[in-house]
């Protein structure tokens, strides 16, 4: 099979697979150096201090994967089933008694559903073509999955520095998948923000610091799951009832009316419980709360959620009853964690206490 036809396959396999778009780009990365650079320099990605670790080879695809000429990317949709989903997420924002979990979470855990069909679509060029050098990644690795994603077509970089694809929006994960194939590759799309900032206008702490230009340390999706410490004082009030992740630069983004509904089965928002009731985006902030350790694995089981640890999982939830309207139940709630084992999780408590006064 000569390389023109593989490629065309591959695309075939892909989109039997559920992935929503594919597309092909080259890794000579080297001119998104200098924008990496000037970002770690200046900090922004907070304590994520593997960003800086890793430092260049985000940027170097063939020194993460020695032999690696071409990067395909794919990507899977995961907007809800619900032609209101925008205007059902603002109302959640707006209930302050209920939590709000960025909509990307209430499936199954994207790294790995991607990851697997990722996998299954190379073990499918393996048996077309026999052995080659490959890497699958889905959001895991130090990989400029936007960047690549927008050489391979299928998006623009958004002001939000999210990826937007004219038919689709930006609701969707990305894939990646490192090959030593020379496969023929795609041309960029064109962009189509124009004089929009409302990505920019609608941060709740202002993360956007300029067109393109996110301040990870003020970042709401940050500060809930990527930090392991204290929450800045300053940015508490404004994170409002989201207790992990953000979504307000997606659902204000006029591209998002075109956002597409999850495909892959496994990405559909989970029940919290066996019997099927419910699920994390109908839930209340004091229900939440008064989970222990075993409840809140069983119940983040298999999800991105469980990878924060009920230590934050408390933090987070205690902000929002700090932000939520004042009433007795809350008060109760959070007075029932002011002595908790978790130094972290006494002082959010004492925080969200002190701010019903």
């Amino acid at each position: 099979m000569d390389l023109s036809k593989l490629g065309l396959a591959i695309r075939e396999w892909a989109r039997a697979a559920g992935f929503a778009s594919i597309g092909v780009a080259d890794v000579d990365l080297s001119d998104a150096e200098p924008g990496l650079l000037a970002w770690l320099d200046a900090g922004m990605h907070g304590t994520m201090d593997y960003m800086e670790r890793h430092g260049l080879r985000r940027a170097r695809p063939a020194e993460l994967v020695p032999g690696t000429v071409r990067a395909v990317m794919v990507s899977a949709d995961y907007a809800p089933d619900d032609p209101d989903w925008i205007e059902s997420a603002w109302r959640t924002l707006e209930a302050t008694e209920r939590a709000y979990v960025a909509r990307y979470a209430l499936g199954r855990d994207y790294h790995k559903v991607v990851r697997g069909r990722l996998q299954r679509l190379a073990d499918q060029i393996g048996e077309a073509i026999g052995p080659f050098g490959y890497r699958v990644f889905c959001d895991s690795a130090p990989v400029m999955e936007v960047e690549l994603a927008k050489r391979a077509g299928l998006g623009w970089r958004g002001k939000n520095t999210l990826l937007i694809h004219p038919q689709r929006g930006s609701t969707f994960f990305l894939g990646t998948l490192y090959v030593d194939l020379e496969l023929p590759v795609d041309a960029p799309t064109e962009e189509h923000c124009g004089t929009c900032s409302r990505c920019l206008d609608i941060c709740p702490t202002q993360a956007i610091v300029a067109p393109y230009r996110l301040d990870a340390r003020r970042c709401v999706s940050y500060l809930t799951i990527e930090l392991k410490g204290s929450i800045p004082e300053d940015l508490r009030r404004p994170i409002g009832n989201r207790i992990f992740g953000c979504d307000d630069c997606q659902l204000v983004c006029p591209w998002n009316k075109f956002a597409r509904r999850i495909e892959i089965p496994d990405l559909q928002p989970r029940p919290l419980d066996p019997a099927g009731a419910g699920g994390l985006d109908t839930s209340q902030l004091i229900d939440l709360f008064r989970w222990g350790p075993s409840d809140f694995n069983d119940r983040t089981a298999g999800t991105a959620i469980r990878r924060i640890g009920h230590e934050r999982w408390l933090r987070n939830v205690a902000v929002a009853l700090g932000n939520a309207s004042k009433s007795d139940e809350v008060i109760t709630a959070l007075a029932s964690r002011a002595d908790d084992p978790s130094e972290l999780v006494r002082e959010h408590v004492t925080w969200a206490l002190l701010s019903h006064q």
